[in-house]
């Protein structure tokens, strides 16, 4: 696998869990500024990992998947 391959499998799976997180934002019934001050971050943050600019680190992820309800693998795969 060549490095453009594995930088286009990366940026694949920031814009899935970024999808997901959406998806599970909404079905909560929060605004992004809503989620952004349950975990402590700015607004920003959610929105760029949202739409797969920022990559979030394990701690976030852990941190939106609890303030969503939700076990921290939900991000990173469908059930």
């Amino acid at each position: 696998m060549s490095t453009d391959d594995l930088a286009d499998q990366v940026q694949q799976h920031r814009w899935d869990v970024g999808a997901r997180i959406r998806e599970l934002r909404l079905a909560a019934g929060l605004s992004q500024v809503d989620l952004s001050h349950r975990i402590g971050v700015d607004h920003r943050t959610i929105s760029r990992a949202e739409n797969g600019v920022h990559a979030i680190s394990i701690d976030q992820a852990y941190r939106i998947a609890t303030a969503l309800g939700q076990p921290s693998w939900r991000l990173f795969r469908e059930p």
